[in-house]
């Protein structure tokens, strides 16, 4: 059995890019607890690394994820055995929500049930064409209730019940239409796709990126006159950076901005 390490690549750009490599391929790259422990102990170092501007989240083998493996759920019948592996992924969802960056999933292959969770809680997801997707759970009597958390705020909510209902799966070209991933590449122009979109995101100042998503994940769960609240403090704040102040002197002067961060 590979150990956590392992499970898990980690690979560091000088630009700050973390690229994140689920490396077990004979069982899908499947979430099990080690490799969501490594994959728990990747993004809290990511966290902690104020450096980091991005994380490009990708796999090995045929599959990107075929989310938590129903052998050995069948082998531990056990109530809190299942309640310790759900919290287990939630919280590595949460992380990646939480986490202050960017996360773009690299999708090459199938990506299902808690797979397909992994690719809606990204904050965005490039598919090659030759990608999949399913919350297939429902097939095998287990409704795929935690993965339905990413989709149902990713998808319209047909296209979501849809999915979550029938266990079908949709190519990447549905995905790009339903809203699950942002862009669809060939499998030969994958990572120029991907790098494409983290070029873009570094181009733009470091804190404006960190205090946008922050502000994206909070003002979602609030009502409509606390998220305009939300927003105008942080739009307030923002402002009050040095990277804000470069830009607006930047547009006065019709000049290209010089960013600090």
């Amino acid at each position: 059995m590979q150990n956590n390490a392992q499970l898990l690549n980690v690979q560091r750009s000088p630009e700050g890019v973390v690229r994140l490599t689920l490396n077990d391929p004979q069982r899908f790259n499947a979430l099990g607890a080690p490799m969501l422990a490594a994959m728990q102990q990747a993004l809290d170092a990511v966290a902690a690394d104020a450096s980091v501007r991005v994380v490009v989240l990708a796999a090995e083998g045929k599959a990107f994820c075929a989310g938590h493996n129903l052998k050995d759920m069948s082998a531990n019948p056990q109530l809190a055995y299942y309640q310790q592996l759900f919290a287990q992924c939630s919280k590595v969802m949460l992380s990646i929500a939480k986490l202050p960056v960017p996360v773009i999933a690299r999708v090459h292959g199938m990506a299902t049930a808690a797979g397909c969770q992994l690719v809606a809680q990204c904050d965005l997801a490039v598919a090659s064409t030759e990608a999949s997707f399913a919350t297939s759970g429902i097939n095998y009597g287990l409704f795929c209730a935690t993965p339905s958390v990413p989709l149902v705020r990713n998808l319209p909510i047909k296209q979501a019940m849809e999915m979550l209902l029938t266990g079908d799966f949709i190519d990447a070209a549905t995905a790009l239409q339903n809203g699950l991933v942002n862009r669809v590449a060939a499998p030969h122009q994958l990572d120029a796709a991907v790098d494409a979109l983290v070029q873009s995101i570094l181009a733009k100042p470091a804190t404006a990126v960190r205090m946008g998503k922050a502000l994206v994940y909070q003002q979602r769960e609030l009502g409509l006159d606390a998220a305009y609240q939300l927003a105008g403090q942080t739009m307030a704040a923002n402002m009050m950076d040095a990277d804000a102040q470069e830009g607006a002197q930047a547009f006065a002067e019709k000049r290209q901005p010089r960013w600090k961060a």
